[in-house]
């Protein structure tokens, strides 16, 4: 980490890490970066030759970080950066970071077309067997040769022998084939294959493609638009072959890691929609060239695509202002399906290939809920079945044959390793698996890219290419459980300053105290604040959880699947520990991958389950959590581990718990421990953010940063009065003005 700096140096951001820092100006980009654990490459020592080190200036308004960011921000291009430009050219707005120095506040994208250790995406396609039914047909044909005795255009004995052989009547043609009818079907000495397109719920039939003689191949896409990542399936509409699959990190991270921040950056800057909106179809057709080219497949042989995302990836990858989903009633512009000509929205695929999009199940609930629920199908089968989807807006649906609920709640960022100070995503390098012993309190870790724990022999060697860089969300929910049951923290989440004495992993950090995870550079340590955001996260999914668990009149629930790429790495036993989900047994917990991609790739292969997730969305209760009267009361209660009133019983038969201990904010242990009422003891007691959550879904236009607001009761009207908390009625204040009314 940087050396302590001044209040008034420039803030710079890393993304799509989400690392952050300050700087003295006329630092180099680079060397901000290397302080603060942030991996961009270079090879040459910083001698602008190598050009791994690029980076790129975001520009805008970002309220939630108070930055305001500009290419103005940083140095002009120097010799050095100008002859590598020069010599090896260097992509528009892309800067050499080795050169490029810090001289204002910064929004820094490191591209991860530069990165060797990037992301890793981990969406590949289960192996279930869909039954096909594609609103797509291949129709080989015959067609008689024109006759002066028979004045009948080529197109209208195209259609006579299309409803002759393959039964089609009410056919219609895509414009654009009319110019082209007849050169095709002599090119193929008047036979030819019809691409048709028809939906269930349609009469009519349309002629989308076509070409000369036979054509066996066609494909479709099945596409999860995430707000981390984005995953892609290349699928063979004739035998639902996956005939390749590829995903990437969502560039809109750095307009805003979390959707709240998304939806602000469109509201503070005139040209954010658009923005977004290019930043998402343009990583989503460098997906298309990546299965194209793995697939061996030509762009004009995809013929259909199926999208799903939540409901603000769902509106800008429609080119849809989602201002509307920032507050309350989170109006949808449209929830139900969609469906388009793909080249509507400038996706180049055959120039009549159709897009569906599955519908949304409400303004936090989108279509990727949709999907997974069409995946899983609770509404199949006879057992309670809970579906949790984490990420920076958990979805969470419950329910079985009789009745389906569905929420959502503002986790944030936090699993996905940033506002994290070790913190970073899913990359070769990052600790993703973590134990503690529980008498030396000594640690062991896995980090992916290796197979190897810490303490084995190898070790060092497995992860030479890597190294060590941080922890990613599967490590940070072991971290803390483990860190729980080693009683290293009490059940309220406060680290036991006492145990310093005992071990020098825990060491004192101002007035709280922190454990080491790792020595060395980077030195890995979770802090009070980094267990604190971890516990505000699982707390507001728990509380979502339990609000479903009180309208379905249940008091258990009887198997819980983890959907998406992060769920398939979280140890179900540390998610219990951690009281992320309810008690339930533990073999009956799973993780099911990519759900959402799998209930697309159901919508692309069989046009029945288009009409089943529509009729199932139709009748699904969407629960508002942010106007549950008792959500706040379940929130307080899940911020301790695993809860403070709720019992475990399945989870304390296959986990020894530990004993109940209290520990006050300063780290000292006893039922006795004084309370501070300090100044600094209030700031302490505030930093914990039990209300701070719920104000990732306040009606407030210029911010969606949690720590921005403090939440004071009604008692009369005050000239300073901002917005009405829709959760209890509480007026809200701005920070800068000390929450006084």
């Amino acid at each position: 980490m940087n050396s302590p700096a001044n209040i008034t140096d420039p803030l710079v951001l890393f993304m799509p890490s989400g690392k952050r820092g300050r700087f003295p100006v006329g630092t180099p980009v680079l060397d901000a970066a290397r302080q603060l654990g942030v991996y961009v490459e270079s090879v040459c020592g910083g001698r602008a030759t190598c050009g791994r080190c690029q980076i790129e200036v975001q520009e805008g308004n970002f309220a939630k970080h108070k930055i305001v960011s500009s290419n103005d921000h940083i140095s002009p291009k120097g010799p050095k950066e100008e002859r590598y430009e020069r010599v090896r050219g260097l992509p528009e707005r892309r800067r050499l970071s080795c050169s490029a120095q810090i001289l204002g506040d910064l929004v820094i994208d490191v591209p991860q077309d530069t990165v060797i250790n990037a992301q890793t995406i981990r969406k590949d396609a289960d192996t279930r067997v869909i039954a096909r039914d594609t609103a797509i047909r291949m129709c080989y044909v015959e067609i008689e040769e024109p006759d002066m005795h028979k004045p009948l255009g080529d197109l209208d004995r195209l259609k006579i022998a299309l409803m002759k052989d393959w039964g089609f009547k009410n056919l219609e043609f895509d414009f654009y084939l009319l110019p082209q009818v007849q050169g095709i079907l002599r090119k193929g000495n008047w036979t030819a294959t019809a691409a048709i397109h028809k939906d269930a719920d349609s009469d009519i039939a349309r002629v989308i493609a076509l070409w000369p003689g036979l054509k066996n191949e066609a494909y479709g896409l099945a596409c999860d638009i995430g707000s981390t990542t984005i995953a892609m399936h290349l699928v063979s509409l004739l035998s639902g072959r996956v005939a390749a699959s590829s995903g990437t990190s969502n560039p809109q991270i750095r307009f805003g890691e979390d959707l709240m921040s998304r939806v602000s950056y469109v509201m503070m800057n005139p040209d954010g929609r658009e923005g977004m909106t290019v930043a998402v179809r343009e990583a989503i057709s460098s997906l298309v060239d990546k299965v194209c080219a793995e697939g061996n497949v030509q762009r004009n042989d995809i013929l259909d695509s199926v999208f799903v995302g939540n409901p603000i990836m769902h509106h800008l990858f429609l080119g849809i202002d989602p201002t509307e989903l920032g507050g309350a009633p989170f109006a949808l512009a449209v929830s139900g399906a969609v469906r388009i000509k793909a080249s509507d929205i400038g996706l180049k695929l055959n120039q009549g290939a159709r897009l569906y999009m599955l519908p949304c199940i409400a303004g936090h609930v989108g279509a990727d809920a949709a999907a997974v629920t069409l995946s899983e199908g609770p509404h199949r089968q006879d057992e309670m079945m809970l579906i949790v989807d984490v990420g920076t807006n958990a979805e969470i649906v419950l329910g079985n044959r009789a009745r389906v609920v569905a929420a959502s709640s503002p986790t944030g960022p936090a699993f996905e390793g940033a506002e994290i100070s070790g913190g970073q995503r899913a990359a070769p390098g990052a600790i993703e698996r973590v134990r503690i012993d529980p008498d030396t309190l000594e640690p062991k870790y896995r980090v992916i890219g290796s197979e190897l724990w810490s303490d084995e022999p190898g070790f060092l060697d497995s992860v030479q290419a890597t190294g060590v860089t941080g922890i990613c969300g599967s490590g940070i929910i072991e971290i803390v459980a483990e860190m729980y049951l080693a009683g290293i923290i009490s059940e309220d989440g406060v680290v036991d300053g006492s145990l310093a004495a005992r071990s020098p992993r825990v060491v004192a950090n101002g007035r709280t105290f922190s454990y080491v995870l790792k020595e060395g550079e980077p030195k890995i340590t979770i802090t009070q604040t980094d267990v604190r955001a971890i516990q505000l996260a699982k707390a507001a999914l728990y509380a979502g959880t339990k609000l479903l668990m009180e309208k379905q009149n249940t008091e258990h629930v009887d198997r819980i699947h983890f959907a998406g790429a992060f769920g398939s790495f979280i140890d179900p036993k540390y998610a219990m520990v951690l009281g992320l989900i309810p008690d339930c047994d533990l073999d009956k917990v799973s993780a099911v991958g990519n759900a959402a991609g799998a209930g697309a790739r159901m919508a692309l292969l069989n046009r029945g389950y288009r009409r089943e997730i529509e009729e199932t969305v139709s009748q699904i209760e969407k629960i508002e959590t942010a106007l549950e009267p008792k959500f706040q009361e379940h929130f307080v209660y899940a911020m301790a581990l695993p809860n403070k009133v709720d019992p475990f019983p399945k989870l304390s038969a296959a986990v020894k718990l530990p004993p109940r201990k209290t520990v006050s904010e300063d780290g000292v242990a006893g039922d006795a421990a004084p309370r501070r009422r300090s100044r600094e003891g209030h700031a302490a007691r505030r930093s914990r953010g039990i209300e701070a959550t719920f104000t990732g879904r306040l009606e407030i236009p210029n911010s969606f940063a949690c720590k921005c607001f403090r939440i004071e009761p009604i008692r009369k009207p005050k000239r300073c009065f901002r917005e009405i908390h829709p959760i209890h009625g509480r007026r809200i204040y701005p920070a800068s003005n000390g929450g006084r009314r």
